[in-house]
């Protein structure tokens, strides 16, 4: 089998890209960075420029599904330009690639796109699951709206489309972790706004996972990208600080606090979405790290 991954060099896609090659899938891989571009025997890099509606061809040779996960980080402060830049960076990549598969007529049989658990709605009581039919009205909501209608309209070119609703991911090197670790390791963290709010969290290997078990298994729809066992804003601080030995005792971050600071973006902080992992448990995936303190543990042990 071979796949093509946008994003295949950040922290989702490097999980991923080491995951196809344990199962033997070759990948080839977009990148906007020349500097970035490899081609070794699995593994093969080509430029492409959404933006400017670049792209090239060669990396569709022989491919059998893409995973995508294209997209302006969300965690850099949202200005109006700047959130435009987030929605149109994951509407011009879809729409380049679908573009480009049907100006060549290209039989690619599959779409994995990243999508976010921000579409669910702010809530301390909801327990979502794929089938809840509202969404949010925040931009995260409106983000994540407009990249899975572009994902779906993949259907068009007869590909099983799928969608995976990724929540917070942990890794050691990269991502949210690392920045929650350093002011604790200091004696300086602390949960933040009432700390009620649910956390639905994943261990990066649990998520990259999911994709390769989404494209061997051929599924289609939704499916959450979360662990099975989400915790409260004060349990995951209070994990974290049990796992590298630190007391978290300041009180909490006021939320008006962090709009202070985060403008608009103090939500990723405070929003509430508890999210369920049974559709995706019932199709027979099987996670290595389902509770968090030990997914906490592998990720801060020492090597």
């Amino acid at each position: 089998m071979k796949v093509l991954i946008t994003g295949a060099t950040g922290l989702i896609g490097k999980a991923i890209v080491k995951k196809c090659h344990d199962h033997g899938i070759t990948v080839h891989y977009l990148t906007t960075s020349k500097d970035k571009i490899e081609n070794t025997e699995h593994y093969k890099g080509y430029y492409w420029n959404p933006e400017k509606k670049e792209i090239d061809i060669a990396c569709f040779k022989e491919v059998d599904a893409i995973i995508n996960l294209a997209g302006a980080s969300i965690s850099k402060r949202w200005s109006d330009s700047y959130k435009k830049k987030i929605i149109n960076s994951r509407i011009e990549s879809l729409d380049l690639l679908k573009k480009s598969i049907a100006k060549n007529h290209l039989q690619i049989k599959q779409l994995i796109s990243a999508s976010a658990i921000g579409i669910y709605p702010n809530s301390l009581t909801n327990y979502y699951e794929e089938s809840y039919q509202g969404n949010s009205s925040s931009f995260l909501g409106e983000v994540s709206k407009q990249w899975e209608s572009a994902a779906d309209s993949f259907t068009e070119l007869n590909m099983l489309v799928a969608k995976i609703r990724i929540g917070l991911v942990l890794d050691k090197q990269d991502g949210a972790l690392p920045k929650l670790i350093k002011p604790i390791r200091f004696g300086l963290g602390a949960a933040l706004g009432d700390g009620f709010q649910w956390q639905s969290w994943i261990h990066v290997k649990d998520l990259a996972n999911i994709f390769v078990f989404v494209l061997e298994n051929k599924l289609e729809g939704v499916y959450n990208g979360v662990a099975p066992n989400p915790v409260s804003n004060q349990e995951l601080f209070k994990a974290i600080a049990k796992s590298i030995k630190r007391p978290l005792i300041l009180p909490n971050i006021p939320s008006v606090f962090l709009k202070l600071v985060l403008g608009e973006m103090y939500v990723l902080l405070v929003d509430s979405q508890r999210v369920s992992s049974n559709k995706i448990d019932a199709k027979g995936f099987e996670y290595k790290f389902p509770n968090l303190l030990p997914a906490l543990e592998n990720l801060l042990e020492k090597p």
